[in-house]
């Protein structure tokens, strides 16, 4: 095994090309449910990779179309099943259950089923035949991403995980799956549904989606209630976090503070805690708990059944607030909104 190597503090193993054999993928049938973001990726380069692949989608599905279009075979997603070895799951997480149970009586015992999210596995909203193998592979990337790397001889870093092995080999499984979407190329982390599930809600709760919008709005609201132009706020809370991001994307923290001035690290290193002070990181806490026990999880559950109010009255809120309504004035007048 060529897997990468590691600090004392990591543990994780990490497989390139040279650890996955492809030809384990030469007598199966991929199918890939979802023709979505992730769909469309993996379907393409499975299929470009010489792996036989099938799209699964509804009758009246309006991806069949583009499906068609780009050369892929489509059918139902019960008739992809009964054809396929290895079925993976790329429809979004909320509707996965019914999926699921639409294609279960097609699965066949040593099957492989796949998915690129282990929330419905992780919290029992599937409980998959244990004659199946049960796998993820996820691209740490959008779709759209993870097919230009793939068509520009590049990788995509991603996951890969076993739930359950029914035959043995489901771990070659999967990284041959890996392989044959260009993920090995950047290098693939083992981990599991578990860790993958709660490490991912609890960053985009907490830091990536919840957190950093969060920060960005207060700031934005503390400046211009302070009597500064909403520009200026804009520019300076939204526009220009951006330029960190990529600074920390490329480099780690490291490479954004040598890069901003003295000013701004000095700025940064004495301030930074005070903002996002101990108090914040209990609530990050309490966050990790409600992922971890399921809490979060149940509430989503049920906010789903109960037909998304809360979501809804959520979603336009965060329309509604004043810093979309700069933001679409300014992205307007500057050439770097046509981008």
């Amino acid at each position: 095994m060529t897997a990468g190597t590691h600090d004392e503090a990591t543990t994780a193993e990490i497989y390139y090309d040279a650890d996955a054999d492809r030809t384990v993928l030469d007598d199966r049938t991929v199918a890939v449910l979802g023709y979505g973001s992730q769909g469309h990726a993996h379907a393409r380069n499975l299929a470009d990779s010489g792996v036989d692949v099938l799209v699964g989608l509804r009758e009246d599905s309006d991806s069949r179309p583009a499906a068609r279009e780009d050369g892929l075979e489509v059918a139902t997603p019960t008739e992809a099943a009964e054809r396929a070895d290895v079925v993976s799951v790329l429809v979004p997480d909320t509707v996965q259950p019914a999926v699921h149970d639409s294609i279960e009586s097609a699965l066949s015992p040593g099957d492989t089923l796949q998915f690129a999210h282990g929330f419905n596995i992780h919290y029992g909203q599937i409980e998959p035949d244990p004659a199946v193998n049960v796998t993820m592979v996820a691209p740490k990337s959008p779709g759209h991403l993870v097919r230009r790397n793939y068509e520009n001889d590049q990788g995509t870093p991603g996951l890969l995980a076993v739930y359950q092995d029914a035959t043995g080999d489901a771990h070659h499984v999967a990284l041959a799956y890996a392989e044959a979407i260009g993920c090995t190329r950047a290098g693939v982390v083992e981990t599991t549904f578990r860790e993958e599930t709660e490490t991912d809600l609890f960053g985009e709760q907490a830091v990536l989606c919840g957190g950093v919008t969060s920060l960005v709005k207060q700031g934005y609201e503390t400046l211009v209630e302070a009597g500064y132009s909403r520009e200026m706020a804009y520019f300076e809370c939204l526009n220009e976090l951006k330029l960190i991001v990529d600074l920390m994307y490329e480099g780690g923290l490291g490479e954004m503070w040598d890069s901003v001035s003295d000013t701004a690290e000095y700025g940064g290193l004495t301030r930074g805690d005070e903002v996002v002070d101990d108090h914040a990181r209990q609530n990050m806490e309490q966050v990790l708990e409600a992922v971890q026990d399921g809490t979060f999880a149940r509430e989503w559950i049920a906010e789903n059944q109960a037909g998304r109010p809360s979501f809804t009255q959520l979603r336009q809120a965060e329309t509604d607030h004043d810093i979309e309504a700069v933001g679409e004035y300014l992205r307007g007048l500057f050439a770097w909104g046509e981008e």
